[in-house]
C-alpha cells in the first residue's frame, strides 16, 4: 500500500512540473516579438493563462513612477473598455501596489480598506495578485490578476510563478523598446553608418541575452540561485546596452572607446560574452602596448564583436580564440572557433550583413579581411596598418608616444 506521504510527494512534484511547463510556455517566444504594443498586450495575455485568472492588465508606470501612463488588458472586451471610459490613472489598491512596490495578494478587493470601489460598467472582481515588473532595481509597471477560474483565492505558488515571468516581461520589454528605438534611429542622416554600428555592437549584445536565457526555464528547477544570477547578468548587460543606444542617439561613440585602451575594451567584450555564457572565450594578446587612434579602436572592437556573435549563432563551437599581434608596420587580429566550420570558396555569401559589416570597416581603416574555413572551425584575419605606417599621419591628440 502507498504511504500517503509519498503520494503527497509525488503530487508536488508533479505540480512543480507542471507549473514549470507553465512558465516556460508563458515566457517562450514575448522576448522576440520587437513591437511594443505587441509585446505588452503578449505579457499580458500570457500571464493571465499562466495562472488561470479571468481577468489581467499589465501599468506601464510614468516617468515619476507615481501613475499609471498606459493600461493594458486581457479578459476584457473591446466594448466593455469602451463603457469603462478612461484607463485607471493609480489610486486605489493599483496605487497601493506602485507606492509599495511589492508583490500584494488580497482574497478581497471590496473590504480591503484601500479599495476605492469600480466604475460604472465595471465587471466585479473580488480577488486580485499585484506583482511589479522591474529592469534591474527600478520598477517600470505592475501586473494585475483578478479571479481565478476555479474561484480560489490566488496562491503563493502563483505569486511566485507571476513574480518569475514578471522578471522575463521587463527584459522583453525594455528589448522591444529599444528595437523600435532602433528603427527610429534607422531614418535619420548617416543611417548606414549608424545601422552597421548598432548591428556590429548593440544588437548583438541582446542577441547574446537572448541565448543565455534560453535554458532558464530548466534552470529555475536545478538552481534557483544560479537561475537568479543568470537572470541578474542578462540585465547588467542590458543596461550597459542601453547605456551604449543613448550615446548613439546623442551621437557619441560606444561607451568607453575614446578612453581604454583596445586590449582593455577587447578583454571586456570577452568577459561580457563569458558572463552570458555562450561560448568559452581566449584572449591572447602581447606584452608590449600598441597605441591605437580612437577610431581604430572603435572598428577593431565592432569585428570582433561581430565574429564572435557569428559563432555564437552559426558554428555551434565550444571555444574561440581571439589573437592580436604586431606585425611589422601592421596590426594583426585574428578570431577563430572550433566550430562546424561552412564552404567559404565563394568568399563571403550573399546576404550575410555581419561579414560584409567586417570586411567595410577593415576596409575603411586602409587593411585587409580574410575569411577561412575549409574544415572544422572559421577563421576571419584582419590586419591593419598602425599609426606610425600611415604617411602624413599626426599622432593623435593626448597619445603618450614620445614626439621625436
Amino acid at each position: 500500500m502507498t504511504e500517503p506521504r509519498a503520494v503527497e510527494a509525488a503530487t508536488l512534484d508533479e505540480r512543480g512540473r507542471a507549473a514549470v511547463q507553465a512558465l516556460s510556455r508563458a515566457i517562450g517566444g514575448i522576448a522576440s516579438v520587437l513591437a511594443v504594443e505587441g509585446v505588452l498586450q503578449l505579457i499580458v495575455d500570457r500571464v493571465r493563462e499562466l495562472v488561470g485568472a479571468r481577468y489581467a492588465a499589465l501599468g506601464i508606470l510614468a516617468d515619476d513612477r507615481r501613475r499609471i501612463e498606459r493600461f493594458i488588458t486581457s479578459g476584457i472586451t473591446v466594448e466593455q473598455r469602451r463603457l469603462l471610459g478612461d484607463p485607471p490613472q493609480g489610486h486605489g489598491l493599483l496605487g497601493l501596489i506602485i507606492k509599495e512596490g511589492r508583490s500584494l495578494r488580497i482574497p478581497d478587493i471590496g473590504d480591503h480598506p484601500e479599495s476605492y470601489g469600480f466604475p460604472p460598467n465595471h465587471p466585479p472582481m473580488t480577488t486580485l495578485l499585484g506583482v511589479p515588473v522591474r529592469l534591474k532595481n527600478r520598477t517600470i509597471g505592475n501586473l494585475y490578476l483578478t479571479d481565478k477560474g476555479n474561484g480560489e483565492e490566488f496562491s503563493e505558488d502563483d505569486q511566485h510563478l507571476v513574480e518569475l515571468f514578471a522578471a522575463h516581461a521587463g527584459v522583453a520589454i525594455e528589448n522591444a523598446r529599444l528595437h523600435e528605438a532602433v528603427q527610429y534611429l534607422a531614418v535619420v542622416d548617416e543611417r548606414e553608418r549608424i545601422g552597421k554600428d548598432l548591428h556590429d555592437g548593440i544588437i548583438q549584445t541582446l542577441y547574446a541575452i537572448s541565448l543565455s536565457l534560453e535554458d532558464l526555464p530548466d534552470l529555475i528547477t536545478q538552481d534557483v540561485e544560479q537561475a537568479t544570477r543568470t537572470v541578474d547578468r542578462a540585465i547588467d548587460t542590458l543596461n550597459a546596452a542601453i547605456a551604449d543606444l543613448r550615446q548613439f542617439v546623442v551621437g557619441l561613440r560606444p561607451q568607453d572607446v575614446d578612453q581604454a585602451d583596445f586590449f582593455g575594451l577587447l578583454a571586456a567584450l570577452v568577459d561580457q560574452v563569458r558572463q552570458n555564457n555562450v561560448v568559452e572565450v581566449e584572449l591572447d594578446i602581447p606584452d608590449e602596448r600598441i597605441d591605437l587612434p580612437a577610431h581604430t579602436r572603435g572598428e577593431l572592437l565592432q569585428i570582433a564583436r561581430e565574429a564572435l556573435s557569428n559563432i555564437a549563432r552559426h558554428a555551434h563551437a565550444t571555444t574561440a580564440r581571439i589573437i592580436v599581434r604586431r606585425l611589422g608596420d601592421r596590426l594583426h587580429l585574428e578570431v577563430a572557433d572550433d566550430g562546424v566550420g561552412f564552404d567559404a570558396s565563394p568568399g563571403v555569401p550573399q546576404g550575410h550583413l555581419g561579414l560584409a559589416n567586417m570586411r567595410d570597416r577593415a576596409a575603411a581603416l586602409g587593411g585587409s579581411f580574410e575569411l577561412g574555413s575549409g574544415g572544422p572551425g572559421t577563421t576571419i584575419i584582419v590586419t591593419v596598418p598602425l599609426p606610425d605606417a600611415i604617411d602624413g599621419a599626426a599622432p593623435e591628440e593626448g597619445s603618450t608616444r614620445d614626439i621625436a
